[in-house]
């Protein structure tokens, strides 16, 4: 899965004034990010409030990526939930017809033991037909995919090929390299360990910075590969403070707001989250204005 090596982007989904999905602003975002240099599109993840979307939607918008990417970058879907049985359920009846992989998080709010993870990712492998990349994102499913898990469920099925892992501990994103198997890839989860993780043996990242500058990311990823990592911190250092920004109050608001500054697409949310602080707006635009010269 070589293809799902690099930056990937947790794509937003844009909406309108009137909170109706923005296939204009989906398409130009689309655009900027395949020619801007991202790897591989992610879609419907947590980032692009799939918790909001209805299933027609979820449809539509993926129906229109599909026809804007046009094949030319790799597209990862984003299906998860705390119901085993209706995620797997999403699996075999949506339409992966050029879905390159599944994104699937942790279950959130039921707390579930290791073993109900296990058992959860079981059942998600036997429904797919696509690789299975798991999301462990424990500050906002309050339950951890322990190391130990994460390297069962990679060495029991084939099909299961990687993790996104944004638990923030690098004691775990070591343990999780030095144990899995060869081909398993281990993708950042968080923006602000990208470097380190990278540095540690991760391929790449699913990124939320990714949506308003995929190339410098891109960029920074690269270098770290290939060992040029001054190169790699400087670019690092560069973009931090703006990550900050971008989760200062929440994701995606911080995102969106940036994504407006670059004229993309509006910073829309659907509730239950609201709009960022005009002091925070002021803050990223100004960054972003910095960045872009």
């Amino acid at each position: 899965m070589e293809s799902l090596h690099g930056v990937g982007v947790a794509m937003v989904t844009p909406f309108d004034k009137d909170f109706n999905v923005d296939m204009k602003g989906l398409e130009k975002l689309t655009e900027h990010l395949i020619n801007d240099g991202a790897d591989y599109l992610v879609v419907q993840g947590t980032t692009g409030e799939s918790a909001t979307l209805s299933a027609e939607e979820k449809t539509a918008v993926l129906d229109k990526m599909k026809e804007v990417n046009n094949g030319r970058l790799p597209i990862v879907l984003g299906i998860g939930g705390n119901n085993t049985t209706a995620v797997c359920k999403e699996i075999k009846s949506r339409d992966l017809d050029g879905i390159s992989a599944i994104l699937s998080a942790s279950p959130y709010y039921n707390k579930p033991t290791q073993e109900g993870i296990y058992l959860h990712y079981e059942a998600i492998s036997i429904a797919s037909e696509l690789p299975i990349i798991l999301y462990n994102v424990p500050g906002r499913t309050a339950s951890n995919i322990t190391a130990r898990t994460t390297l069962r469920l990679a060495n029991d099925f084939d099909n299961i090929i990687g993790i996104k892992e944004a638990s923030a501990d690098m004691d775990q994103v070591m343990e999780i390299y030095n144990h899995k198997p060869d081909d398993f890839l281990l993708i950042s989860g968080e923006d602000g360990l990208t470097f380190p993780i990278i540095a540690c043996g991760g391929v790449g990242v699913i990124s939320v910075v990714g949506n308003a500058f995929p190339g410098d990311f891109s960029k920074m990823v690269q270098l770290t590969k290939e060992g040029k990592l001054e190169e790699a911190r400087a670019i690092h250092y560069r973009l931090i403070d703006f990550i900050s920004l971008l989760f200062a109050e929440g994701n995606p608001g911080g995102i969106k707001s940036a994504l407006k500054a670059m004229g993309i697409c509006e910073d829309h949310m659907r509730l239950p989250l609201a709009p960022i602080s005009k002091e925070l707006e002021a803050s990223i635009k100004q960054t972003v204005d910095g960045l872009l010269k």
